[in-house]
């Protein structure tokens, strides 16, 4: 008998256990692929694109997949949940291009079934912040304190004179946790004997530098006699608008005291040859941010552990000098 023949009677059998293994096979994959999605506001941002590279560190530790959007405005935003809802996530991490979409985003994402957690900025509802939306963020008073110190200190350290020396806010009140930096910073600056006419503030338009150099540049104007500024914002870009604005009508280095939150938005500012007034920054945790939101995001969906309804993370102060080393330490470069 040759040997196809003793095959023969034999294929139904192995059909059988080929069809199994593949479907089995294709059954595990299946089960395994978990997908989360990850929504920013401005995707074009380092805080942003760092949040990413660690939710993608954090998805391959645990076997998933992260899909990332980028949301600019509402209308992406409540898209996006449509487009998580139809690739089969069980869950996302969203920082919102619009903190007032907290009930449509939510009612949205309940409607899919998709666990959310709130990243960077806290919805908001008709009785002011969702504080039952689960939700990771920077202590924003905390870190607005630290910035204001910072800039304090070193006015000390260079002998300024407080009757010389005025401090500029840049403001951007649409967001609580950039305001809530603003007012920390004050009342620090407040506390240490500068009176209300030394303390000047200027509201940004936008959360980017022209915008806050434009809010600066008429600050300035309005305050010229001031010999020494101590520069202070929500954020890297606005302080980095206002120092350009200094830049502008002559002061150096040595003239203004400028501190930024962030710490990413200011790397190329630090990494010039010649010094500007940008001194230091408080570098937030984007790892957190991005690793640990969708860890506790994938343990949600697994295992039914419901994350804290509120987290916050604190900050690192650093400057030309430390800047990169800190970077390293904190897997950012």
């Amino acid at each position: 008998m040759s040997s196809v023949s003793r095959l023969l009677p034999r294929l139904p059998r192995l059909a059988f256990f080929l069809a199994f293994f593949l479907l089995a096979g294709c059954g595990k994959r299946d089960v395994a692929r978990i997908k989360v999605g990850f929504v920013v506001n401005q995707p074009d941002q380092p805080w942003y694109q760092l949040e990413w590279k660690f939710a993608d560190q954090a998805a391959k530790n645990l076997g998933i997949e992260v899909i990332k959007i980028g949301a600019t405005d509402g209308e992406k935003a409540l898209a996006a949940i449509d487009t998580l809802a139809a690739a089969g996530a069980g869950g996302l991490v969203i920082c919102t291009p619009d903190v007032r979409l907290g009930p449509a985003l939510m009612a949205k994402a309940r409607a899919a079934n998709l666990k959310l957690i709130a990243v960077d900025d806290q919805f908001v509802g008709p009785a002011g912040i969702m504080k039952d939306v689960h939700y990771l963020g920077v202590s924003a008073r905390q870190i607005g304190t630290m910035a204001a110190q910072a800039a304090l200190d070193e006015m000390q350290r260079r002998g300024w004179s407080k009757s010389e020396t005025s401090v500029a806010v840049i403001t951007y009140d649409q967001l609580d946790t950039t305001r809530e930096r603003t007012d920390a910073a004050i009342d620090v600056v407040r506390a240490t004997g500068f009176s209300e006419a030394q303390i000047h503030r200027a509201a940004s338009r936008t959360g980017d530098i022209p915008g806050a150099f434009e809010a600066a540049n008429a600050l300035f104007v309005r305050a010229a006699a001031v010999k020494h500024w101590l520069v202070l914002g929500p954020a890297d870009n606005f302080v980095l608008g206002a120092v350009r604005a200094l830049e502008g009508r002559g002061f150096a280095a040595g003239d203004a005291i400028a501190v930024g939150i962030n710490g990413t938005d200011c790397i190329v500012e630090f990494e010039k040859p010649t010094p500007t007034a940008f001194f230091a920054s408080v570098l937030l945790a984007p790892k957190r941010h991005g690793y640990d939101t969708v860890t506790m995001l994938h343990r949600w969906i697994t295992k039914g552990e419901e994350p804290p309804l509120d987290t916050r993370t604190a900050g690192i102060l650093v400057n030309r000098e430390t800047f990169a080393r800190v970077l390293r330490e904190q897997g950012i470069r």
